[in-house]
């Protein structure tokens, strides 16, 4: 597993190690799931693709949800498909969620998404603002509430649907998952970098995505008929695009948006994986993928002979 904040060069290194090892890329990234989410995920292109297998990308209709009980049953079954092919399953991504659900899956809450609910809830959020459905969390569990931004309002929704139907806060599942052993066949890699050299990036990743057509790209995913109410086009870079396709704020004002956007995301992230018990962090400084490969088979012999991991 190579997880890490985006921007941070996590794909890259996939597609180094997995030449190396012999191995196929899983991604853990829940943008990249749908179809014609590109530019703005930095989904790896066909270059990419034809250099290494890529398993858990497009698999989704950009109109409709997608869940983590979805891409579980979807990740599982390809990463032992990888494995009965004698080749190295390597998971890739910055979703914290996809990643845990992958090694403590049986922590997951057994709650069906209730339809009714999720509309009577974003009906609110619509009426009173995220915020409102973020102090009713609050209320209920303080614990998640401490970790999901208050206007990730499918995050607040599916923890408040969960206390709704079992009458217990989904962050006792995250709690009780710490606490499982990690498959001992896993190896979990945290990629990180120095401050100064991860905004640079995001900076440089922003530019290069506007460069390259983002607006186009969600201005083609809005004529297509994906609603912008969507779950995919609330992904980082297509709400703030939305914006500016709506006359709210122009290119340099969108380019500014995105930038501090993609910082305070990468935060989250970095906040999110120092919560995990059993990852191996890397520093990459300003490595390369190629120049940060010895670090990882340094960790992957490790991980083999039964190391441990240790907090940055």
């Amino acid at each position: 597993m190579i997880a890490g904040p985006t921007a941070v060069g996590k794909s890259d290194l996939a597609l180094a190690v997995a030449r190396q090892l012999g191995g196929e890329v899983v991604s853990a990234d829940s943008a990249m799931v749908y179809r014609g989410l590109n530019i703005g995920t930095a989904k790896p292109g066909p270059v990419e693709r034809s250099m290494v297998p890529h398993h858990l990308l497009d698999v989704a209709d950009p109109a409709e949800r997608f869940s983590m009980a979805q891409y579980r049953a979807l990740a599982v079954p390809a990463l032992a498909d990888i494995s009965a092919r004698g080749r190295v399953p390597i998971i890739v991504g910055g979703t914290g969620l996809y990643i845990r659900s992958l090694l403590r899956g049986d922590a997951l809450p057994a709650v069906p998404p209730d339809e009714q609910f999720r509309r009577e809830m974003e009906e609110v959020a619509a009426r009173e603002g995220p915020g409102a459905l973020h102090e009713r969390l609050r209320a209920v569990d303080p614990e998640a509430a401490a970790v999901v931004h208050p206007r990730n309002l499918r995050r607040i929704v599916r923890a408040l649907e969960v206390y709704a139907h079992t009458g217990r806060p989904i962050s006792e599942a995250w709690e009780q998952g710490k606490g499982q052993a990690q498959p001992q066949s896993a190896c979990f890699l945290v990629c990180n970098r120095p401050r100064d050299v991860l905004k640079t990036r995001i900076a440089s990743r922003v530019d290069s995505m506007l460069a390259e057509g983002l607006i186009a790209e969600v201005a083609a995913l809005q004529k297509a008929g994906v609603p912008s109410a969507a779950q995919s086009m609330q992904a980082l870079g297509y709400k703030e695009t939305l914006r500016f396709l709506a006359g709210e704020i122009d290119r340099e004002d969108l380019r500014q948006v995105l930038q501090t956007a993609t910082w305070q995301y990468a935060k989250r992230q970095l906040t999110w994986f120092r919560r995990e018990p059993d990852a191996i962090w890397l520093d990459l400084g300003v490595a390369s993928a190629s120049g940060a490969l010895p670090l990882v088979r340094e960790r992957w012999r490790e991980c083999q002979g039964g190391g441990g991991g240790a907090s940055p």
